[in-house]
């Protein structure tokens, strides 16, 4: 069997076809997007949670709040008061866990802390028995100049 792709020159020979034959690539281009239609459903599967919203709630600074800062080193501050080690933290959080009303823990992190120094803080007052535990964060420059 045989197929003439166009008219025989005079001389015998063959012209060429000099045109791009797309329908290969109209063929991959479909079975490809058969493909991702296919599989994008089994990617996007995920357990349906109810995230929490972002808040940006103003400190209210309370005299029996507790203060507590973690520079960037790991180093750990009651205060303006560096504590030696987190025994020496647990110990005097549990002094003030059985205060009634129980005060809040307010954690201060510097941005380039490890995770590890603020957890540590956290076991803390988890071990000292401090029900409310919180971050101080700087709400973002946009937001401050639009409160004003």
């Amino acid at each position: 069997m045989s197929m003439n792709v166009g008219p025989a020159s005079e001389d015998g020979e063959e012209q060429l076809n000099n045109t791009i034959n797309t329908t290969p690539l109209v063929d991959v281009m479909l079975v490809l997007l058969i493909i991702f239609l296919i599989t994008i459903p089994v990617v996007t599967q995920s357990i349906k949670l109810d995230l929490p919203k972002e808040r940006n709630l103003p400190t209210q600074t309370k005299p029996e709040n507790i203060v507590i800062a973690v520079n960037r080193d790991g180093e750990v501050y009651w205060g303006m008061e560096r504590m030696p080690d987190i025994e020496a933290l647990v110990s005097r959080l549990k002094v003030e866990s059985v205060k009634e009303p129980q005060p809040e823990v307010h954690i201060r992190g510097d941005s380039d802390v490890r995770y590890e120094s603020v957890g540590r803080v956290v076991v803390a007052c988890q071990r000292a028995g401090i029900f409310k535990v919180g971050f101080i964060t700087e709400p973002p420059a946009g937001i401050a100049t639009r409160l004003n």
